[in-house]
């Protein structure tokens, strides 16, 4: 049974984002799993670097996948690309070694959020980015996100109430620039909590607009409490950028 690395890049204002869901096929994982079984005419199931939430896009999001085939890469990348829907984009295909796993193997990702920072609409990028017409304070928040860094318990920041699991995460850099009428996070780790990064954005969001005070975080880490934290940014500003292995 051969391996394949997949690298997509998608739209995900339509889905719901990428896990496959029992009550819809409207994720990403269910347009991609019908496309390759159609093509390798055997059903295929897909494994992601993580789960993207719905609204939520994918500049390189990375996918295996097995399949018994004599099929080469090429040719199926070129029926992909051909049955995929039109915001769904097969980028690269490759074979993987046999142990090659996109969730496990997964060393670092790493996301990116644009705020559109004007009260000026843009109606070609508003599927991308967030509006927020209230002055930010980008060097507030540039200090505030600097208290992420490193190894926490990000409960705080934690989407899903019922986690069994460990919420401690490694933050390796987090930055927040102004970039022409665009405010933009990237923020780089070793794994994230379901919603993290749109919590982290919130809060920091909240920060930049003199809501809370830069010095807050320290407290919201220790409370371990999502409550304490603060909105949950839209989705839509978010994108996965980056995997590294």
């Amino acid at each position: 049974m051969a391996n394949f690395r997949l690298i997509l890049s998608y739209d995900g204002t339509r889905y719901r984002g990428w896990q496959r869901q029992g009550n819809t096929e409207h994720t990403i994982q269910a347009k991609v799993e019908t496309v390759l079984s159609r093509i390798l005419d055997q059903p295929v199931e897909c494994q992601a670097s993580g789960r993207t939430d719905a609204g939520v896009h994918a500049r390189a999001q990375v996918v295996s996948f097995r399949a018994h085939t004599a099929m080469q890469p090429e040719a199926i990348l070129k029926q992909l690309r051909q049955y995929l829907p039109d915001d769904i984009g097969a980028m690269e295909l490759e074979p993987a070694h046999p142990r090659f796993h996109a969730r496990l193997n997964a060393k670092e990702k790493t996301y990116v959020y644009r705020v559109r920072n004007t009260a000026q609409p843009d109606v070609f990028s508003r599927r991308f980015v967030t509006q927020i017409a209230a002055p930010l304070d980008v060097e507030a928040m540039q200090h505030a996100a600097e208290y992420l860094i490193g190894t926490h318990d990000f409960a705080s920041f934690c989407g899903n109430p019922n986690v069994k699991k460990s919420t401690v995460r490694t933050i390796y850099a987090f930055s927040v620039a102004r970039r022409g009428e665009e405010v933009v996070f990237t923020v780089r780790g070793n794994g994230f909590l379901m919603n993290m990064v749109r919590i982290m954005v919130g809060t920091l969001l909240e920060i930049g607009q003199g809501r809370r005070k830069e010095t807050d975080i320290p407290s919201i880490l220790a409370e371990k409490r999502r409550a304490c934290a603060g909105e949950l940014a839209p989705a839509q500003g978010l994108c996965l950028w980056e995997v590294t292995y």
